[in-house]
């Protein structure tokens, strides 16, 4: 499989979820990704997870989901030495991600206008909460502050339950996604450098078209809707026999389709149903409906029918289950591992949502344990051994 990034050497700076998400993409893209982490103690997110073992070993769940194939080395940018010894790195990358607070790297002396001095042609990505300016530059931002501040979670959930958080990080990935994508971009052009400011929140609201558009241009005031889909009807959850029923009757005759299929005819000429905009402002009443009849057979049984009469549809899966469905498990987007260093045993993890040529991206070392590449790395530097174990007695890796 070719890898379009090939020869691109990223410095990856940042912890827990968005920046070390951004560089998950790029190493699986061919990017040879350092981990640049703090002396002692290394990424943050080797200290998270549901294990507990392995967060003592600064191995945690939340570090080997993203960091699968990167190298690791420490670095203290406190330390002068330390600096120097990134600046060193600089002159050797194509790339630098980071996710410090806007104005932290500049107060180490290792901002974007000292290392453009070292690599005019850097790549340097920076991704904050709020952006580089503005007036919530200084803000401290994890992922469900940004879901609060976006407006996402104003419209999660029903009105009984929202304001509700995304299941999962969603701010963080979208950012760390955005910052791929600018990355790619930006080094499509490699004689110029560019200095990249990725706002979680900006990235965020500017996945929210749909929404947003209806206010900014309908004057329709976003809402929590809970599993409805206010586009079309009947179009959103339904309970059958053993759960949720997702369907997705949005054009008339898939409608038309369902209502047949389930042996409700009758509800074709029910005047409250005749159109798209009348079954909109039915919708509660049609779905109790039809509820009663997909009451009588589980919801995968509904969902191959209806799919292969043309109506979408699909049963609410639990993340083991679609895990182990043959939709994800044939097509190569786990990867494991064998007795990881440092874990003491084999892991799964996810690779890309993409497939390339055919053939999933995939990388082939696991997570690193905290500075395993630090002789590596540094005798391509010029570094002698002895050089690399003083750094490391002085506190500067």
């Amino acid at each position: 499989m070719s890898k379009p990034l090939a020869g691109i050497r990223v410095l990856d700076l940042t912890n827990v979820l968005a920046g070390p998400f951004c560089c998950h993409q790029l190493v699986h893209f061919g990017a040879e990704v350092i981990k640049v982490e703090a002396a002692g103690r290394g990424d943050l997110a080797r200290q998270l997870g549901a294990d507990a073992q392995l967060n003592d070993k600064l191995m945690g769940v939340s570090f080997l989901a993203q960091n699968a194939g990167k190298k690791s080395v420490t670095v203290n940018l406190k330390h002068d030495d330390g600096k120097a010894l990134l600046k060193k790195l600089v002159e050797t990358a194509h790339v630098l991600v980071e996710n410090f607070r806007p104005g932290v790297m500049d107060r180490l002396g290792v901002g974007y206008e000292v290392l453009k001095e070292v690599n005019p042609k850097l790549v340097y990505c920076a991704i904050s909460g709020f952006g580089q300016d503005g007036p919530w530059t200084h803000r401290p931002a994890y992922d469900q502050i940004i879901q609060g501040a976006a407006g996402v979670m104003s419209i999660t959930g029903d009105e009984a339950s929202s304001p509700l958080r995304v299941g999962y990080p969603i701010a963080d990935t979208i950012g760390g996604m955005t910052a791929a994508f600018a990355i790619c971009a930006a080094l499509n052009d490699r004689e110029k450098g560019a200095f990249i400011d990725v706002s979680m929140l900006e990235s965020v609201i500017a996945t929210m078209g749909w929404v947003v558009s209806n206010w900014l241009i309908a004057g329709v005031m976003p809402a929590a809707h809970g599993n409805e889909n206010m586009t079309s009807a009947p179009s959103g959850a339904f309970q059958a026999a053993d759960g949720l029923l997702n369907i997705a009757a949005n054009k008339d005759e898939q409608w038309q389709t369902l209502a047949r299929h389930i042996g409700r005819e009758d509800l074709l000429s029910h005047a409250d149903y005749a159109t798209r905009e009348q079954r909109k402002r039915h919708r509660f009443a049609l779905k109790a409906e039809i509820e009663k009849a997909l009451q009588s057979r589980p919801a995968r049984e509904w969902a191959r029918e209806l799919n292969a009469k043309g109506v979408p549809s699909g049963a609410v899966f639990d993340v083991p289950e679609i895990l182990a469905h043959e939709v994800v498990a044939s097509r190569g987007m786990l990867a494991d591992f064998a007795d990881v260093p440092g874990v003491g045993r084999d892991i799964t993890v996810l690779r890309t949502g993409v497939k390339l040529d055919g053939a999933p991206p995939s990388v082939e070392s696991p997570p690193p344990v905290l500075g395993q590449d630090n002789r590596e790395i540094y005798a391509a530097l010029g570094l002698t051994g002895e050089e690399v174990d003083r750094l490391k007695s002085e506190g500067a890796i």
